[in-house]
């Protein structure tokens, strides 16, 4: 089998790190791919993401699967592409895209389907936003309405953060309830009737220690089998994802970006792809042919196949740009990749590439420092144990990944 994944991050790197070890040896290509993944795969070069490109970079690969990994070709319509072209694909097509590709659109999709989620209003103009502001008090929430890269939430404690975030995100935006509660990462594998769960995971999107500063992409995530009771894993299903599914008939990737509130689980987003960071710890956990999974899906056959994980703990790490999310310089050699791994770690290349014969960074977050452990304690010690290795000029991470998690380990 001949698969080509899309995109060129950390996420990518993990799919194409997990998809190398399917049994059944598939060739990988990834368009455009970055030096890690080329230690696995086959890098075609692209000279952008549109559906007509990558429907051409398949017939060059003679993919016999494809699997997008970020968001815009998506939104764009490259699954309609390929379906069009009589190509399997893995991904929703445009209009079930809307789901992440307009907060607008899908808070109603959630209201019309009965899907628990945050009080909000859809607003277009400053006056709205003020009315909105007045109606829900402070912190309150305002997100953009379109695509943001994981940036387009800010929450709000004053009138007047809230008037700058909106000025910022708007003129069309989503003015959000506040919610009281622990964020969780639930995604699913579609087929179009059918889902199947991955393992929870726990993103942490502050830039700093302590859910400080500004949101970004995603500074590391961690996944064990605490983060969720069996009984809310299986309200989530019920409630969340089987509804969005019917009445979407989505396919592909389904993330659901959850408040667990003292009511229950609130659906605070959609994102219609794999997570970034969350896919590195969950690839890290999973205990199957992840390539027959995913061909399935892409058939509308999932049936029975189930995505089970180890029952260890896995924790990923984001080493970032000095600056990330706001400016940062690149192009500083990075040095101690090789220890870290030898140190029990797998580290997952985000924004890097070769220049002069060096790996450089070349992006706001450079690498992903993955391990995994019995328990979460252990997790977090050889992650952070394999980061200590690596240098360059400006790195940036978070020193509390996971800590959140540790008080479902002393409450036992």
């Amino acid at each position: 089998m001949n698969i080509l994944l899309i995109g060129s991050g950390g996420r990518e790197h993990a799919l194409a790190w997990r998809l190398a070890q399917s049994p059944a040896r598939p060739k990988l290509f990834v368009a455009p791919g970055n030096p890690g993944i080329a230690r696995v795969a086959t890098c075609l070069p692209v000279p952008d993401l549109s559906p007509a490109t990558l429907l051409a970079a398949a017939q060059r690969a003679s993919a016999d699967l494809t699997v997008v990994g970020p968001e815009a070709p998506l939104v764009d319509g490259v699954v309609d592409a390929f379906r069009a072209a009589g190509r399997l694909i893995v991904g929703p097509t445009a209009a079930a895209a809307r789901l992440e590709g307009s907060k607008v659109y899908a808070k109603q999709f959630f209201a019309a389907n009965g899907i628990p989620t945050a009080l909000f209003e859809a607003v277009t103009t400053p006056h709205e936003a003020a009315v909105a502001f007045r109606r829900f008090g402070f912190p309150v929430v305002v997100k953009t309405d379109g695509l943001a890269a994981g940036k387009g939430v800010i929450i709000a404690h004053t009138q007047a953060e809230a008037e700058a975030a909106y000025e910022f995100l708007g003129p069309t935006a989503v003015i959000e309830q506040f919610l009281i509660g622990e964020e969780v990462s639930f995604i699913v594998l579609c087929d179009g009737t059918r889902f199947t769960p991955f393992a929870a995971a726990q993103d942490h999107k502050a830039a700093f220690d302590g859910d400080q500063g500004p949101n970004t992409g995603g500074m590391g995530a961690y996944s064990d089998d605490r983060i969720l009771t069996p009984a809310q894993h299986q309200e989530i299903l019920d409630r969340i994802i089987a509804p969005t599914v019917a009445a979407a008939r989505f396919t592909g990737f389904l993330y659901a970006g959850l408040m667990m509130t003292a009511e229950g689980p609130r659906l605070l987003e959609y994102n219609v792809r794999m997570g970034d960071p969350e896919t590195q710890p969950l690839m890290h956990r999973l205990d199957c042919d992840f390539a027959e999974a995913l061909a399935a899906a892409a058939r509308g056959e999932l049936g029975n196949i189930t995505l089970p994980s180890r029952p260890d703990s896995s924790l990923c790490v984001v080493l970032a740009s000095g600056g990330y999310p706001g400016k940062f310089e690149v192009g500083f050699p990075i040095t101690g990749v090789e220890n870290a791994e030898s140190s029990g770690a797998t580290v997952f290349h985000a924004g890097t590439r070769i220049q002069n014969g060096r790996l450089v960074n070349a992006g706001g977050r450079v690498l992903g420092v993955t391990a995994s452990a019995p328990d979460l304690p252990s997790a977090i010690n050889r992650a952070y144990t394999a980061v200590s290795y690596i240098q360059y000029e400006t790195v940036q991470f978070r020193r509390d990944i996971g800590r959140k998690g540790l008080k479902r380990y002393n409450n036992h």
